[in-house]
């Protein structure tokens, strides 16, 4: 085999892999679950009345969210669940503005009970919440940020899940919420989003959800473990735990967090960042999940949702590039007009990013951009999780008002 004939066979494989990381394995998804539906038609779970509804620990770690706490604070009392059957415990350390005293001050309902948990130290969320863990005396806790708005429905449709003793977590779903005039970072994470939700709803007709966003996620009290206090994404941590022990995560379209998008591409590549770190760290302690002879289908999921995208598809695009330049130098006409098309790509990428640095929206380029946007934070976060940068305290980009 010639040089250029194995260079044209890697470019091959190496593109297939991209284009299945991000849009193959929704096909394939797909696909399956139509086969799955025929074969086996999915059974919705049991309706539980008012009476045999579980109580429910609503758990909000927040960390200095005065803008949003009390607007948090109503939206919580107005889930649509037995009050007696519903406590609402908000954790805030190291906050040093006024949310605590926003909490505190809270006029008290009757029947719903709020708690207040509150230090000084600043030592993170796992810290926070695990703290406050022993307080819970509830069946279920579902868990969701104080900077976004849950549906009032939510709670009784997360629930009913737990009729199947084989669900141990379920996920909801998170919503950004666009406006008319949208900037890149709000389209582009508006679309990532709704793209996800999809795959997050197949992936859970196929067997299970394989890590939920901490938005808005719920597992069982008695599944709940201590995490080590370095994790960096612990929403996605926590539930692919409790799939790896044999339970499944199942998914609630019907409960959803709504969260106003990052109010540039600067903050949301900061959080993209982050998460990259957080992956690349659970690919490695979690890496008995890549044995599909022990996990199966779930292994299956994981690496095509999860583990391409944070690891061989980023490394994947240069190496596309690459190989293409030199195929296309060779004479190559077909290779030629692959990397004009390549070029056409990046171009429009560049120039989404030169207008949102000019506060200038044209739609058109918002995808490429934040697909480049999105690969790039994967390189920044496999550097901040070798060297062991990245740090597990609250960094919660800024939202759009």
């Amino acid at each position: 085999m010639s040089l250029n004939t194995a260079l044209a066979v890697l470019f091959w494989l190496l593109t297939a892999l991209v284009i299945y990381s991000y849009i193959g394995y929704g096909l394939v998804l797909f696909v399956l679950v139509k086969l799955k539906r025929r074969l086996r038609p999915e059974q919705k779970p049991a309706i539980f009345d008012d009476d045999a509804l579980p109580s429910v620990t609503v758990l909000m770690a927040a960390y200095n969210e005065e803008d949003w706490i009390e607007d948090k604070i109503r939206n919580s009392l107005a889930f649509d669940y037995p009050a007696g059957k519903l406590e609402l415990l908000f954790v805030t350390d190291g906050s040093n503005d006024r949310t605590p005293e926003i909490i505190a001050a809270f006029p008290k309902p009757e029947q719903v009970r709020i708690r207040l948990f509150h230090q000084p130290e600043r030592r993170g969320i796992i810290a926070a919440v695990e703290r406050v863990m022993p307080e819970v005396n509830t069946s279920i806790i579902v868990f969701t940020d104080a900077n976004t708005q849950v549906n009032p429905e939510a709670i009784r449709r997360i629930v009913q899940h737990y009729s199947n003793p084989d669900i141990g977590a379920v996920a909801g779903e998170k919503r950004i919420r666009m406006e008319a005039k949208a900037e890149a970072s709000s389209a582009g994470e508006g679309i990532y989003w709704k793209y996800e939700s999809k795959l997050k709803q197949w992936d859970a007709e196929l067997y299970s959800v394989v890590g939920a966003a901490g938005e808005l996620f719920s597992v069982r009290r008695d599944l709940s473990e201590p995490i080590p206090g370095d994790t960096i994404i612990e929403d996605f941590y926590t539930t692919l735990r409790i799939a790896q022990r044999g339970y499944r995560v199942a998914y609630e379209p019907g409960a959803y967090a709504v969260e106003s998008s990052s109010a540039s591409v600067a903050e949301e590549l900061k959080r993209k960042i982050r998460i990259a770190a957080g992956g690349l760290q659970a690919i490695y302690r979690l890496r008995a999940l890549l044995n599909p002879l022990r996990y199966g289908t779930l292994s299956f999921q994981y690496v095509s949702h999860r583990v391409l995208r944070w690891t061989l598809a980023p490394l994947a695009l240069p190496l596309i590039l690459a190989i293409n330049i030199y195929l296309a130098l060779q004479g190559s006409v077909f290779f030629q007009w692959m990397l004009w098309a390549q070029i056409a790509f990046y171009l429009l990428a560049t120039i989404g990013w030169f207008l949102e640095r000019r506060q200038l929206k044209v739609k058109m380029f918002f995808i490429p951009y934040y697909f480049c946007m999105m690969n790039y934070a994967v390189y920044r976060g496999f550097g901040r999780f070798m060297n062991g940068s990245q740090s597990v305290l609250w960094e919660r980009a800024k939202r759009s008002t």
